[in-house]
């Protein structure tokens, strides 16, 4: 970075790298037009990720819980040409899904949370994403992974939830 022109900064203005510290933390809210039971269910529908995620290019459940909802999910990711292989350790309330993801060769740790909230007959989403990288990225590609995985996580969960009730829609009602 110049200064002005010809001068480089001074040794006292550059900051060195922390190593043991690359967090990179992020969220966006969304209001979705369905209950939050809906929305829950398509988080749990993991198989169907990689057709709403362009990021996910594949997802499989390890292993349920009891009542038939993931437990340990295996995805491959692929982020700004860089791909990745997580398991993934879901944990589910009432109105939020909580996941990390173990040790990878891309990231020390990931933690996400989808927390809903009903709000005049739609659900407020917010989507949360912490992640210790294993080494640093420059801000301008920093900034343009986080903007995509936030597109994806809110833009696309509410895509994938208006196609789940435009086909529950036109089912025939028993």
């Amino acid at each position: 970075m110049l200064t002005t022109l010809g001068q480089f900064p001074s040794a006292n203005t550059l900051r060195p790298l922390d190593w043991n510290n690359v967090a990179v933390r992020a969220s966006r809210e969304v209001l979705i037009d369905a209950a939050p039971e809906v929305i829950l269910d398509a988080l749990a529908d993991v198989e169907s990720v990689p057709s709403w995620s362009c990021l996910h290019k594949r997802a499989a459940v390890v292993d349920t819980y009891d009542d038939g909802r993931p437990h340990h999910v295996k995805v491959t990711v692929k982020l700004m040409g860089i791909s990745d292989h997580e398991t993934l350790e879901y944990h589910w309330g009432r109105d939020w899904l909580v996941w990390d993801a173990q040790d990878t060769y891309q990231q020390h740790a990931q933690h996400v949370e989808f927390t809903l909230r009903p709000e005049a007959g739609k659900t407020r989403v917010r989507f949360d994403i912490t992640m210790e990288l294993r080494a640093p990225i420059p801000e301008f590609l920093m900034k343009r992974a986080r903007k995509q995985v936030l597109e994806i996580a809110t833009e696309g969960l509410r895509e994938r939830v208006a196609r789940e009730l435009s086909v529950r829609q036109r089912e025939p009602s028993e």
